[in-house]
């Protein structure tokens, strides 16, 4: 891929190129949440809201998202609002889609492993997303595991959710982490959070109490060259706990609605995301919406931690030594 030349596949926006040359903390942000997250307009909005609070919180945003083949480090109002609009019928892009989107100069939205892979590229360290894949239940059979997982393992890169939805397996989930070498880190809590539920019944393996905690914990990933990431799971904020628990029981609902209608293999995600929406009369949104804001506070504090701390520094130099760790395991 190094024989391509970068430079020429990314497009990295002017702030974002400048806050990385100058050492500034930059904020990686998904796309697939836009596009198939949440309906229009309220996707546009809440975009533009995360970008705001990244901000507020002392960090540039670099929303990734595939324009026309073209991966895009950060873009413009009119650039999301593309995304925006067109909804699902832009395509979900997966680490293993990266080369057929842009061979064939699609519109793609990054899910977590995409995301995660181009934001390597381009030298940014932390990652804000909504919550992580994992592995499904009835894995250990259908072997439905998330790549979000794997490329937690081959990417230096901190990622800042709300752990995993509870209608994943979390206990395999974890598991599949340690053996991707994954480091994983509750924030202020003891217990792995299960996005709208602060709550999983597992015990986190590590927890971090601050900004410069998780800051440091990734410090020492950058150091060491592990090559895998920093996994760094935010409990669901106080203020929405109510909401969530209301779409937490939605989903114990749905779930058993699911084993009553014999639905199995990959109908089984679909089906429960679209009874959680209908039983909650879409507050699950905005419980959503409220978590990946809290989400990007932590974040956006982390990466200026990190670069306060001399994370960053080297700035370009910085970038591509990331960059060409990434390129050997693209």
């Amino acid at each position: 891929m190094g024989g391509l030349g970068l430079e020429s596949l990314l497009q990295v926006s002017p702030e974002v190129q400048a806050a990385l040359q100058q050492g500034k903390p930059v904020v990686a942000l998904e796309s697939t949440i836009i596009s198939h997250g949440m309906p229009w307009p309220d996707n546009l909005a809440t975009a533009l809201e995360v970008e705001a609070v990244v901000r507020e919180s002392g960090a540039v945003p670099a929303t990734i998202a595939i324009i026309q083949g073209v991966p895009h480090i950060g873009m413009q109002r009119a650039q999301l609002e593309h995304i925006a609009r067109r909804g699902t019928a832009v395509q979900k892009v997966s680490r293993r889609d990266l080369p057929v989107v842009i061979a064939k100069r699609m519109d793609g939205a990054t899910t977590v492993s995409a995301t995660a892979a181009l934001a390597a590229l381009a030298g940014i360290h932390v990652f804000v997303t909504g919550g992580i894949g994992g592995v499904h239940r009835g894995g250990e059979v259908t072997m439905d595991v998330s790549a979000d997982l794997t490329e937690l393992g081959r990417t230096p890169i901190a990622v800042v959710c709300a752990g995993a939805k509870s209608i994943l397996d979390i206990p395999r989930t974890l598991e599949v982490l340690e053996t991707q070498g994954v480091a994983v880190a509750a924030y202020g809590t003891d217990e792995f959070p299960a996005f709208f539920t602060p709550r999983s019944g597992c015990r986190a393996p590590a927890r971090v109490d601050s900004p410069e905690e998780a800051a440091a914990m990734l410090s020492a990933v950058q150091r060491l060259g592990l090559g895998s990431g920093l996994l760094v799971a935010v409990p669901i904020p106080p203020e929405a706990a109510a909401e969530g628990a209301e779409v937490q029981a939605a989903i114990s609902r749905a779930l058993a609605e699911a084993a009553d209608k014999g639905v199995q293999g990959n109908e089984v995600t679909p089906f429960l995301l679209e009874r959680v929406r209908s039983l909650t009369g879409g507050r699950s949104l905005a419980s959503n919406i409220r978590l990946v804001k809290n989400n990007a506070r932590v974040g956006a504090a982390m990466a200026a931690a990190y670069a306060a701390t001399g994370g960053a520094a080297g700035g370009a130099a910085g970038g591509a030594a990331a960059r060409q760790q990434q390129r050997s395991r693209l």
